[in-house]
């Protein structure tokens, strides 16, 4: 009897929704049995997600609904009914039924991550989704000019280039289950996702970072496309992995991210130029600096655009990043059988 494939995958915002739908078709297809596992963060506080946290004392629920979303079992009705955004209605206007619902769900049991299991199993999630701590954290950014910034909107619109992130209140504990989840992976996978806002905050709850290098999984960091305007300006995919690297305090880098993930196409065309008018690049990938680092180079093609002409985006291919994460976690399972 086949084994089934572990793969937690870390990180927030749109970037780990996309990787989780590329991975939903293997659970689908029942290949060999894979079991994902996702961890999110829960440091936002714009739109939506700031309001009800600032109006209920819930955590922010954007990203877990964007990751339900992206793993419920039938993208449809359910799908789209978290998805549905009230264009108007005093107080409504803005909010996703899916964010009303998980707050909603989180007063009535009391507790956040029961609240993402019972919605989870009303949209038939084909994985287990939690939250990287069920306290009530906000981020705090020292920026290279010394100045001292709060909250993921203000630091993700800064202008001045990160020097270090932290959590307020400090050391916030991880689910035990997540820790369970790092512990029997065959596959840990970070990113895509914003560097600052989504993949590190995760590593900055207690123990988190402590479980990954512990745990004998393939580990993989999938690197951005595009840098992020005033988050990660003119940093290259080695700088991404020493960011991440620094803040787990003393863990070694080759205990953290074995693989680096990165697009081997060349980005061009419209899209490009309307990206860098708006300061934004091609993540640089500097192949030896990421070695030096102990980190393995895999470079593909990850590229997909969307949208018409003049608004196409630059986006990771869903079914790549699934294909990809697969090998790996077969890489994973393998190297855990040897020992």
């Amino acid at each position: 009897m086949a084994v089934p494939l572990h793969i937690v995958s870390i990180g927030g915002g749109s970037g780990l929704a996309t990787l989780l739908r590329g991975l939903k078709r293997y659970v689908k297809a029942g290949e060999g049995g894979v079991e994902i596992t996702a961890v999110v963060t829960v440091t936002d506080d714009g739109g939506s997600s700031g309001r009800l946290r600032r109006e209920l004392d819930v955590l922010p629920p954007g990203d877990i609904r964007n990751c339900m979303v992206a793993l419920s079992e039938d993208e449809t009705l359910f799908s789209r009914l978290f998805q549905y955004r009230f264009s108007n209605g005093r107080g409504l206007k803005g909010h996703s039924f899916g964010n009303l619902f998980l707050t909603a769900m989180s007063h009535l049991t009391g507790d956040f991550g029961q609240a993402v299991k019972l919605s989870s199993e009303v949209l038939a999630v084909l994985g287990r989704i939690y939250p990287s701590t069920a306290s009530n954290v906000t981020l705090e950014a020292t920026l290279t000019d010394g100045r001292k910034v709060t909250g993921e909107t203000r630091i993700s619109r800064s202008n001045s280039p990160i020097q270090r992130i932290q959590m307020l209140p400090r050391r916030p504990r991880p689910l035990a289950d997540t820790l369970e989840a790092i512990a029997h992976a065959d596959l840990i996978t970070l990113g895509p996702g914003s560097l600052y806002t989504s993949v590190i905050p995760n590593l900055l709850v207690s123990g988190i970072p402590q479980a990954i290098a512990r745990s004998k999984a393939l580990k993989a960091y999938f690197v951005n496309l595009m840098s992020q305007p005033g988050e990660t300006t003119d940093m290259s995919a080695a700088e991404h992995v020493a960011a991440i690297t620094r803040h787990c305090g003393r863990l070694d880098s080759r205990r953290l991210i074995d693989v680096c993930v990165v697009n081997s196409r060349p980005i061009r065309g419209r899209a490009l130029a309307r990206y860098r008018a708006n300061a934004a690049q091609p993540v640089e990938n500097d192949f030896e600096k990421l070695r030096s680092l102990g980190c393995e180079v895999l470079a593909t093609d990850l590229l997909r655009t969307s949208g018409n002409l003049s608004k196409e985006k630059i986006r990771h291919d869903p079914s790549v990043l699934g294909a990809v994460a697969m090998n790996l976690a077969q890489q994973g399972q393998r190297r855990k059988r040897r020992a």
